[in-house]
């Protein structure tokens, strides 16, 4: 599986003055914007990283699912959550042939852990041989930060806060995420049970 994002997250909705007031920056100087770029690359990386040990989208955005077989043809896990809609699902042949599924073949079933791409009847079509599926939907809370879970909305400014504080820092641990933000995202994290589980 593949996954692409269409669409990313608009400046506009990054709340780099909410930042600054949970970092305390100072304000009123004629070069209050300096740091701005500074602060929105932080709470991107914050808002990716948090997006990869959850599972989740935060602000609204259209992805693309790219299958090259369905792991379970009686329903398609799609890899994000919240899925809101299914705008296409799209059947690729080897040669670059596209087939637009109708609408009324398949529906979304919504999950806050595993939404899935359920068939209409039996099961979703059959995909071409050495060919692909692309299923395009839209996963998040909602367009705007606002949107976001109050607890995930704090951790991103958590991590935004620490990777601003320790910017210079070259010696911590690879994925390093603080207590604080561990803990918040926590209940959000996918459940994996194993063999034996």
């Amino acid at each position: 599986m593949m996954l692409v994002e269409e669409t990313q997250v608009a400046e506009a909705a990054l709340p780099i003055d909410a930042l600054k007031r949970h970092l305390r920056l100072g304000s009123g100087f004629a070069e209050d914007d300096v740091q701005d770029a500074v602060l929105g690359s932080f709470l991107r990386a914050a808002m990716a990283a948090i997006e990869s040990q959850t599972g989740k989208s935060l602000i609204t955005r259209a992805y693309t699912a790219k299958y090259p077989r369905w792991q379970n043809p009686e329903g398609q896990i799609l890899p994000l959550a919240p899925v809101t809609h299914i705008s296409d699902v799209l059947l690729v042949d080897r040669l670059g042939n596209v087939e637009i599924v109708p609408v009324e073949d398949y529906h979304l079933e919504q999950d806050n852990f595993d939404p899935r791409l359920m068939p209409t009847a039996v099961a979703l079509p059959r995909i071409p041989t050495n060919g692909s599926v692309h299923v395009r939907f839209d996963a998040g809370y909602g367009p705007t930060f606002e949107s976001i879970p109050s607890d995930l909305a704090q951790a991103v400014f958590l991590l935004a806060a620490h990777y601003y504080e320790y910017r210079d820092e070259t010696a911590l641990a690879q994925g390093c995420m603080p207590f604080g933000v561990s803990s918040l995202i926590a209940r959000y994290r996918p459940v994996r049970v194993g063999i034996g589980g």
